[in-house]
């Protein structure tokens, strides 16, 4: 199977119970969790931490995310943000929604991955585990100095995050090295991104990414990614076009000086850019339906289902989308019947709103081939056909892949403002002689940057 069958079987039959038993008219397929928008990285074209930048304190008590988790009765849970990592209770959380029997994805950047894997190496330690502490510090994934912390075992009874067919590491990849890093803006994070997903896979988790395409990302790279991170035994891939909504627009301007047409996908230019995305399906295992791959491929419409896919975060029920926002609801029962969905999304090609003319995001249409919107003979038996068909293969090949061609060759993106830094004379003594070459230095920083 492409899909774990318990998971399947899960949401499977929560769509039976509500579509075709209890003929509910909207109900949730996953819930996107956002407990806090705290984040340690500014990735281009993510307009989260600016949107709620007055609030990036803040965060949702532990009662209100599993609360908000059996409100909905979703299925899965994705914990996203900011970054869910930084969450002081991240792992009650986790440990609370495994209690719920919640399918489990922790969207995060990968930066904290492997610490928290650290934690639940000692916490379980015992004089069997050497020989995995032995392969992780062959693969340098860990040091001499953590084995002496895992070997003296767990201080607190604090839960971990452990390995279990229920939980996804969901990891921000978007891109080979050069690329990533220049859309996080910033320089080793793909490095330690690989990092935490070959730690991961040896302790027996299960691992996903998600990868967001915009105008200038290179089709074959992401071929190239897919085929390296299957060569890592990734275990599936969620990828969706940059969509150039508000928040996002906003940022891009004011922090950045940047058009968002020249970043952001039109639906044109989208298609275009995915129209070998039923190649990849078969070749990688791509998370979602193959209705809505042909969606992204320009051969069919779908109309949005966004109520499927609800957000909760710190200032409540957002709507009507994950990225767009026309409010916040104190509950979910409340935002499905005070929101006008008839407002929003794109039919036979006309925006019913302005802000949708451009999206083709999954928070919004992965659901619509899962739920027979728009439906077209043969629909069912394609997605059951794709879904039930044989995993593909990890590809060996990737291996080959050159992924590491930026900061890991001293070619990342800052690397023109370090040249720089380096052949810099050391500032003279007086206050005007510093200030002078440290102008010039960010001023050469900047450059780099913008290029």
């Amino acid at each position: 199977m492409r899909f774990p069958l318990t998971l399947t079987a899960k949401i499977v039959s929560h769509i039976i119970k509500h579509q075709f038993i209890r003929r509910t008219p909207k109900f949730a397929l996953v819930l996107q969790l956002e407990p806090l928008h705290t984040c340690n990285l500014t990735c281009t074209g993510c307009g989260r931490i600016r949107e709620y930048s007055t609030s990036l304190k803040d965060m949702m008590s532990l009662e209100d995310c599993l609360g908000s988790a059996a409100e909905c009765d979703a299925p899965m849970v994705s914990i996203c943000g900011g970054e869910p990592l930084f969450y002081p209770k991240i792992e009650e959380l986790v440990q609370g929604l495994r209690e719920q029997s919640r399918i489990i994805y922790i969207c995060t950047n990968g930066v904290f991955m492997r610490k928290k894997m650290k934690d639940h190496l000692a916490a379980i330690y015992s004089q069997a585990r050497e020989p995995l502490l032995k392969q992780l510090l062959n693969e340098g994934l860990i040091s001499e100095k953590d084995i002496e912390v895992i070997r003296r075992g767990k201080k607190d009874d604090k839960p971990t995050i452990s390995p279990s067919q229920w939980i996804y590491w969901n990891v921000h990849v978007d891109g080979l090295e050069y690329t990533h890093d220049l859309i996080v803006e910033r320089e080793g994070v793909f490095k330690e991104c690989v990092a935490a997903i070959k730690m991961a896979k040896i302790m027996g988790y299960q691992v996903a990414t998600n990868t967001t395409v915009y105008k200038e990302t290179d089709v074959k790279e992401i071929e190239d990614m897919f085929a390296y991170l299957s060569s890592l035994e990734v275990d599936g891939h969620t990828i969706s076009p940059g969509y150039d909504y508000d928040a996002a627009k906003k940022d891009m301007v004011s922090r950045l000086g940047k058009h968002p047409e020249d970043f952001f996908l039109t639906r044109k230019m989208t298609r275009e850019k995915f129209s070998r995305i039923e190649q990849w399906g078969k070749k990688f295992t791509i998370f979602g339906t193959s209705v809505y791959q042909e969606f992204l491929a320009g051969k069919r419409e779908l109309t949005c289902t966004a109520s499927a896919i609800p957000t909760r975060n710190i200032a409540g029920w957002k709507a009507p989308c994950y990225l767009m926002t026309d409010g916040h609801y104190a509950s979910y029962q409340e935002m499905l019947t005070e929101v006008d969905w008839e407002k929003y999304g794109v039919v036979d090609g006309k925006a019913r709103d302005p802000r949708c003319e451009n999206c083709m995001v999954h928070c919004g249409y992965d659901p619509s081939g899962a739920l027979g919107a728009n439906a077209l003979p043969g629909d069912t038996w394609k997605n059951i056909k794709y879904i039930f068909g044989p995993r593909p293969k990890p590809y060996r090949e990737g291996r080959h892949v050159d992924a590491f061609n930026g900061f890991s060759i001293g070619k990342g993106h800052l690397a023109e403002a370090k040249a720089a830094t380096s052949s810099v004379p050391k500032p003279a003594c007086s206050s005007a002689g510093g200030d002078s070459n440290q102008e010039y230095l960010l001023a050469k920083i900047a450059s780099a940057k913008k290029s």
